[in-house]
């Protein structure tokens, strides 16, 4: 890896490193060694400690910021953000796979777009930093790729589980078949509100708001889990 792809890799990726050997090791795919023959190190190893690194990363930045979430949601909503999908956005949108180094029969393959080798290639990067300037360093990275390329925050998050567990709650009591409507859309096309009632066997049980449908269905979601637990329980719940 020459010096001039050293540092336009470096550009894309928005760090210098002190060592550039621990960039070329994180950017070097198995394929590459092994089905070659070669005798280098490849990223395997640092794969294995950015993964420990970005779970703590974004576990801090829950536990920070989410002062009222369970064990059970963090761990949920760190799922959401810490997978393949999304470590895959992430470097993509730092062209990461523009500098794996990859072996023939990988590269033939298109290997240098495969989610599992970029997103695994982008762990290795977290590694590397971690080992090169610290976890500050990693960690604002993390922030800065991962938590940009995902559209996340702790209300939005939240919202995402609504879904899965109104559908587990309904399915559990055999409550009936869950669809989503869109009622409203207004605002103007760069800032659109949209409106979506949530039915359950074609009777309205709530309605959400959000800057998308997606957002709207989530909110939607959440608001009639609270309705169906209230009959359930006779109560308020605030789980």
């Amino acid at each position: 890896m020459t010096e001039k792809r050293i540092k336009r890799t470096e550009e894309d990726i928005g760090y210098v490193f002190q060592n550039p050997q621990l960039l070329l090791t994180a950017l070097t795919h198995s394929s590459y060694v092994l089905g070659d023959g070669r005798n280098q190190e490849y990223n395997e190893r640092l794969e294995f400690l950015g993964d420990a690194v970005l779970e703590l990363s974004i576990s801090r930045v829950l536990f920070d910021d989410g002062k009222c979430l369970k064990e059970g949601q963090m761990s949920r909503m760190r799922a959401s953000i810490v997978c393949e999908k999304s470590l895959y956005a992430a470097a993509k949108s730092i062209s990461l796979q523009n500098h794996i180094i990859l072996g023939h029969g990988e590269e033939i393959n298109a290997g240098r777009n495969k989610p599992s080798v970029l997103s695994d290639a982008l762990e290795a990067v977290i590694g590397a930093i971690y080992l090169d300037g610290g976890f500050e360093a990693a960690d604002q990275f993390i922030k800065r790729t991962i938590l940009a390329s995902v559209d996340w925050n702790e209300e939005a998050l939240m919202d995402k589980d609504s879904k899965t567990k109104l559908q587990e709650f309904v399915q559990a009591r055999h409550l009936g078949t869950i669809t989503y409507q869109l009622v409203e859309e207004s605002g103007p096309d760069h800032d659109k509100i949209f409106t979506e009632a949530l039915l359950l066997d074609g009777k309205e049980i709530g309605r959400g708001q959000g800057k998308n449908k997606q957002a709207a269905g989530r909110a939607a979601a959440e608001t009639a889990l609270q309705v169906l637990q209230k009959r359930q329980t006779g109560e308020g719940n605030c789980d």
